[in-house]
């Protein structure tokens, strides 16, 4: 089975090939179709833009498509950044340093967040929404150097340490985009029809 993933970040990308590698899957991603470009985000729910995303690739090119929207929800900014969570600032850099200043004061236990992310699939078959969540804190300053965007400050209790601390393959044990991908390896191990009905050469 092909799969186009809808992203060319490469952090994310290599993150999805890493949990769905024990699925016979080649996965492709944009970069592989220079051509082919995502419009701005323009849903009002993760669960909207991932859907958006999957549908223009899989209009696009009638490969089976994934894609995702993750978001950071912090409790005392009432839920922001959520979906505007990769468009807060120009980069990773300046967005976690972005929101450390506005909980700046901000005492641990009003630190709370949690990481959404909302995994859609699109094929000629139908649409399938997965959604996993993580609960954690907002460290008062960045730690570990490890993963991307706002890893280094996203501090999970259970562990001790902030998902910039973990190594790759714990991350990916642990994170709310393993818990949604999960569910559709195992979604997609219960209709293995699908990964015989879907062969594509790629690009």
């Amino acid at each position: 089975m092909t799969l186009l993933c809808a992203t060319n970040n490469a952090h994310k990308l290599k993150e999805i090939r890493d949990i769905l590698s024990s699925l016979p899957i080649k996965i492709l991603s944009l970069n592989d179709f220079p051509r082919l470009f995502l419009p701005a985000e323009c849903g009002s729910s993760y669960e909207e833009n991932a859907l958006f995303k999957a549908r223009q690739v899989f209009y696009f090119t009638g490969i089976p498509a994934l894609s995702d929207d993750t978001g950071l929800e912090v409790e005392a900014l009432g839920g922001r950044p959520g979906i505007f969570s990769s468009r807060y600032a120009e980069s990773d850099e300046e967005r976690r340093r972005k929101l450390l200043g506005e909980l700046h004061g901000i005492s641990w236990e009003k630190r709370r967040a949690k990481f959404v992310c909302v995994v859609a699939f699109k094929s000629g078959k139908g649409e399938h929404l997965f959604r996993g969540e993580v609960q954690g804190f907002i460290a008062f300053e960045e730690r570990g150097t490890n993963g991307f965007g706002y890893d280094p400050i996203f501090f999970l209790p259970e562990v001790g340490r902030t998902y910039g601390e973990m190594p790759e393959d714990e991350k990916n044990r642990l994170s709310h985009r393993f818990r949604a991908l999960s569910q559709f390896r195992g979604w997609l191990e219960k209709n293995q029809d699908l990964l015989l009905s879907f062969s594509f050469p790629g690009p």
